[in-house]
């Protein structure tokens, strides 16, 4: 199989993974927003949390990026996944500042009952 087509495989993967990451980042917030903190709400935030070991273990580097770079030598931030450029760069900020808020939404509506 040639690189352009390991890469594109991968390139699909990664950002089916990553959508669905954001699906349910924006769930947890969802339950914060509407006061429905249920089980599912916890397995939403386990995952996500999951999801940052691994990243803190690739030292910032989803392991779908380090497979990728064998088959790329591009410099851009979005060559291992379909997004635009600016959004790779800034994704994990993104979306760790957004969980970062669901969780404390998540953690005033428990301490406050509200």
């Amino acid at each position: 199989m040639k690189n352009e087509v390991k890469l594109l495989i991968i390139k699909i993967i990664h950002t089916v993974v990553w959508g669905f990451f954001v699906v349910v980042i924006g769930y947890v917030l969802y339950c914060g927003l509407a006061n429905r903190i249920t089980w599912r709400t916890w397995v939403a935030s386990a995952l996500v949390v999951g999801e940052g070991v691994v990243l803190l273990l690739g030292q910032r580097h989803c392991p779908l990026t380090l497979l990728a770079r064998r088959y790329s030598a591009s410099t851009q931030d979005n060559f291992d996944i379909f997004l635009p450029n600016w959004l790779a760069r800034y994704n994990q900020l993104i979306f760790t500042s957004i969980y970062g808020f669901a969780l404390l939404l998540l953690a005033c509506r428990l301490v406050l009952g509200r």
